[in-house]
């Protein structure tokens, strides 16, 4: 499903009014771009359940016959088995414990507003099912998978959207807006506004339970134990093969005397099995990366597994997530198009004025921001609170119909007052009573991914007649560090990707303003039936980055490379990233990542960004060396002393007593 919709309620490019009649009028307007979402596959089953009666709800019958078919299974029903036994045998410091442990959770747990048997009620959100009414308001976390049904809280109808903060589970950089039919995933939350939604996937079946079934089935081997298994393997065959050719030959050549007894021959072959054994190997292998760990974790790159520090050294291909991990994860100001008479510190106190103090909304964050960074007057001031020079006299906040905040403002020099608005650019343009220029002005940023924000002022001596100051410009921008940290890596032969949920454009601009290609492809690419694998695989390996993907598609791309034969990284903070980094040959989260990132890597960054990366990897292949002269060394000098004792018993007829050739062993290994 798609919404023609942005991810911030002042950037919404929706014009309030008629499109054709600006094509009457010959004038230009602002494109529309719009925010890509994957279906949400319902199967038909499910579907018919979707029908419930947003006024009614779900009755208690049909809640429990649902239930019983959407019913998680025993494990989760284990504490209170636990406490009920804790009982039955007189266990009562633990059955205490456990009576605690269960009014805690009960207490905690998290609960929604549902409507059943006609009233509205709150339920824990683990009792939700299919066909449940919930009602979602501003601050909630949306309990489960649902629909948006257009109405409101009292089932009156509701054509405003939804804004949603996704970025946890998509990555998205901005707010998603949504409308009547979209789907909210589970765990993401309200921003804006308030709707009534129909439970459409509960547990497992949600967007974000995907995402966790991923990581439960993933159990990748390393790479480095790969690679020892191989040379374990090679050593067990080639000592068998030469244990057997000898077993056979004593047998043979000593057969009727004193050394054809089986038993002597088979401790010979014994004592030649034991030679064949490189003891020392995985001792001196284990201290040299745990080593190496030490030295990693001084840079700020904790290793959770052991085996990673080689596999950093051998990585080939570095996906990594966009959204806080290549960007800063906050909305910032960028350079903004301006009228003729105005300049950049003019757009920015203006912008200031019609901000709406502590609203929690990332562009308004964003503008304030670079304001108090920029203008002398708000650096220099003794009171947060104030605006030396100007009054803020009257504040219009943001709402979904005008679609822009309005201030009015004294300007104490003059005693003069005079009007700011600020919002949508269609919005704004038409404020002004047109501006194809200006117009012109926003369709350029919007096909760089830019998010722009019109500010206009009144003309001195009117009260309602604005003229354009200009065009603000916003934009997730990359960290400091990681365009050169993308150099290095290229520098050390790592080709990095970027993977995001954003949509396209905006990760067509990140990648021009890290270095990287331009070949950047969206997630059908992945999934399209009309190629095959091989084509699916090549273009993935080609590809520069992917945007608009789900956890789904990170997984698969990962998957793909390594089916190339590639040795892949992935870098994430997010849960969205949990099921790529657990699949990936090195998985790394970064700073700030949440809890599930951090379970599923393998490495762990300290520093923000990737700039500890480059280090990590020079750090690792200076350990690699280590271990792998180490490990050549060992190896030919086990198949040395191995064909040495073969050809020496067969040519010679001569046996070393096995203490001696145990010894000899274990003394070549120190």
């Amino acid at each position: 499903m798609t919404t023609a919709t942005p991810e911030s309620p002042h950037s919404d490019p929706t014009p309030p009014h008629n499109n054709m009649d600006d094509e009457k009028e010959g004038r230009c307007r602002v494109e529309e771009h719009q925010h890509v979402e994957h279906e949400d596959e319902i199967s038909p089953e499910l579907e018919l359940l979707l029908h419930t009666d947003p006024s009614h709800g779900l009755t208690s019958a049909d809640v429990e016959e649902r239930q019983a078919n959407y019913f998680t299974g025993p494990i989760s029903y284990l504490i209170e088995i636990s406490c009920i036994i804790a009982a039955v045998v007189g266990d009562w410091i633990d059955f205490g414990i456990i009576l605690a442990l269960l009014i805690i959770n009960a207490t905690l747990a998290l609960k929604t507003r549902s409507y059943r048997d006609n009233e509205l009620t709150e339920v824990d959100v683990k009792e939700l099912v299919p066909g449940d009414i919930i009602v979602l308001r501003i601050g909630d976390i949306v309990p489960a998978d649902a629909r948006l049904l257009g109405l409101g809280v009292n089932g009156e109808e509701n054509d405003s959207e939804l804004m949603i903060d996704q970025s946890g589970l998509t990555g998205e950089s901005l707010l998603v807006a949504k409308k009547k039919g979209s789907t909210v995933y589970s765990s993401s939350i309200i921003k804006q506004g308030q709707q009534l939604a129909i439970v459409t996937k509960t547990g497992t079946d949600t967007f974000i339970g995907r995402a966790a079934n991923l990581i439960a089935i993933t159990a990748e081997e390393g790479h480095f134990q790969k690679i020892i298994g191989k040379i374990g393997n090679v050593l067990i065959w080639s000592t068998v093969v030469l244990v057997l050719i000898v077993f056979i030959y004593q047998m043979v050549h000593f057969r009727g005397t004193p050394k054809g007894n089986w038993k002597i021959v088979l401790e010979n072959c014994l004592v030649l099995t034991v030679a064949a054994i490189p003891v020392g190997l995985p001792t001196v292998m284990s201290v040299t990366m745990a080593v190496g760990a030490k030295q990693l974790a001084a840079k700020q790159v904790i290793v959770k597994r052991l085996t990673a520090v080689e596999e950093l050294a051998s990585v080939s291909v570095l996906c990594s997530d966009k959204t806080g991990t290549l960007t800063l994860n906050e909305l910032t100001f960028d350079k903004p198009w301006l009228t003729n008479n105005y300049t950049e510190d003019d757009i920015l106190l203006y912008s200031y004025l019609a901000a709406e103090p502590g609203a929690n909304d990332p562009i308004e964050s964003a503008v304030r921001r670079a304001a108090e960074a920029q203008l002398d007057i708000l650096k220099s001031r003794q009171n947060a609170r104030e605006i030396p020079g100007y009054k803020v006299t009257k504040f219009s906040p943001f709402n979904p119909t005008t679609k822009m905040t309005q201030a009015t403002i004294l300007d104490l020099a003059t005693n003069q007052s005079f009007s700011v608005a600020k919002g949508a650019p269609q919005v704004i343009t038409k404020l002004v009573g047109g501006d194809d220029e200006a117009v012109h002005a926003v369709n350029s940023l919007a096909r760089r991914g830019l998010r722009a924000l019109g500010v206009a002022k009144t003309l001195p001596g009117t009260d309602d007649k604005f003229e354009l100051v200009g065009m603000i410009s916003l934009l997730d921008p990359p960290r400091p560090d990681s365009l050169s940290t993308i150099a290095e890596c290229n520098a050390l032969g790592v080709d990095v990707k970027m993977i995001t949920g954003d949509q396209m454009i905006i990760a067509k601009e990140v990648a021009a303003r890290l270095g990287m290609g331009r070949v950047i492809l969206d997630a059908n690419h992945l999934v399209d039936p009309n190629k095959s694998e091989e084509e699916v695989t090549e273009h993935c390996v080609r590809a520069d980055g992917f945007a608009q993907v789900i956890p789904e598609h990170k997984y698969r791309v990962v998957e793909l490379l390594q089916n190339k034969g590639l040795l892949v990284g992935m870098t994430g903070d997010g849960v969205n990233d949990a099921p790529a980094l657990k699949k990936a040959d090195v998985g790394i989260a970064v700073e700030g990542c949440t809890d599930a990132a951090r379970s599923a890597a393998d490495i762990v960054l300290l520093a923000p960004g990737l700039s500890t990366i480059t280090d990590g990897v020079i750090t690792s292949r200076a350990i690699f060396q280590r271990l792998r002269s180490y490990a050549l060394y060992r190896i030919t000098s086990t198949i040395h002393f191995l064909l040495f004792m073969f050809i020496i018993t067969l040519v010679e007829d001569w046996t070393m007593p096995a203490v001696l050739l145990i010894m000899i062993c274990v003394l070549i290994s120190i």
